[in-house]
């Protein structure tokens, strides 16, 4: 009788831990001698896509520098809830930074390394989208212009979470926070404003920039090993839906994240020296009000009157980002397309609307 090679159909897939793989194969979750670096016990909402960012991009790190990984870590959400005074869900030498000077403390750990003669430990730095893209703005680009040795890896709720979801330079466009209510003639945050933290990051030349979403963890995985397999600055810029912020449902994080990828809202790609080396494509576009509709943050979008215009505007930017990046596989998106009748031009921060895009072929 004939022998037939066993094909495990969970691979490739959306599966994240898969034990019928090979070990090598494996993602490092579900490996048994993962490091656990943010260990359970911590404090973070229902379904916090940061908490689940944190723990695969820092035990990603971790298993690429060998156990030899410090982090410096900005006050925000993460911090407030990983480490209540006196306790701590880390496992690894941790640093609480102030807000805004999270890169330069980074830095600063490096350099003593560097002193010491310890080239086999590894520098992290980890903030909000707040204190990345607006508070510890200057420091980064620091960090950046000096081409430290240092990961960057912002994790994006699209606001200030932790006190009182206030807007951020992240905010997308139209959506509703504690300073950006849905009122007047264009409630909700206005648009053409924000930064788009990537392309700012690849606009300094550094070694290597990349998106992430907690949708697809083997892409982010992969990104945070190759970021830790160089050498100078890197960034990383994870989007983790915030259900309390935006008003999801906690079971919805995942879901969220792979709508804004599938919508082109958020691109996903990595780039080296400031160009494009790779994209995630798009299977099967979907049109931006799926990723709307289940957040209350945009729900002064629909009901009775839905404002089309403002959903046409947002729908744009989407597109153009699909233009930007060349995010749709044209083999299974025949005919697909959502922007007739929509204004062409609009620009949108990063986090909110700007950023998704990288999986080279056969990272997974």
């Amino acid at each position: 009788m004939e022998q037939t090679t066993v094909k495990f159909y969970q691979t490739g897939t959306f599966t994240v831990g898969n034990r019928l793989l090979e070990a090598d194969q494996r993602s490092v979750q579900a490996n048994t001698n993962r490091n656990n670096s943010l260990n359970s016990g911590h404090r973070a909402c229902q379904g916090c896509g940061e908490a689940l960012g944190a723990r695969y991009a820092i035990d990603a790190a971790m298993q690429a520098a060998n156990g030899q990984l410090i982090a410096a870590n900005a006050t925000g959400c993460l911090e407030v809830f990983s480490t209540p005074y006196p306790e701590t869900s880390w496992q690894m030498p941790w640093i609480h930074s102030l807000f805004g000077n999270t890169a330069a403390v980074a830095t600063g750990i490096a350099a003593a390394m560097r002193v010491k003669g310890r080239s086999d430990v590894r520098v992290v730095a980890q903030g909000g989208d707040g204190g990345t893209t607006d508070i510890g703005f200057g420091c980064l680009s620091g960090m950046f212009e000096r081409n430290d040795d240092v990961l960057y890896i912002c994790y994006d709720n699209e606001a200030y979470m932790n006190t009182g979801v206030q807007r951020s330079s992240a905010t997308p466009p139209a959506a509703r926070t504690a300073t950006t209510m849905p009122v007047g003639p264009q409630p909700g945050n206005v648009f053409g404003q924000g930064k788009n933290l990537p392309q700012i990051a690849m606009a300094h030349e550094i070694p290597y920039v990349a998106t992430a979403t907690v949708a697809d963890l083997r892409d982010l995985e992969y990104k945070v090993t190759k970021a830790m397999s160089m050498r100078g600055a890197r960034y990383i810029h994870i989007f983790v839906p915030c259900p309390l912020g935006w008003g999801a449902a906690s079971h919805d994080t995942i879901r969220l994240a792979r709508l804004a990828h599938e919508c082109g809202v958020f691109p996903v790609f990595e780039a080296e020296r400031g160009e494009v080396t790779g994209v995630s494509k798009i299977r099967r576009q979907v049109p931006i009000e799926d990723y709307l509709k289940p957040q209350k943050r945009f729900a002064h979008l629909f009901g009775t009157n839905p404002d089309v215009q403002t959903i046409a505007r947002l729908q744009a930017i989407a597109d153009r980002n699909i233009r930007r990046y060349g995010l749709l596989d044209t083999a299974t998106n025949v005919g697909a397309g959502f922007t007739a009748g929509a204004p062409q031009g609009e620009t949108a921060p990063l986090g909110g609307s700007a950023v998704r895009a990288a999986t080279n072929v056969g990272a997974n």
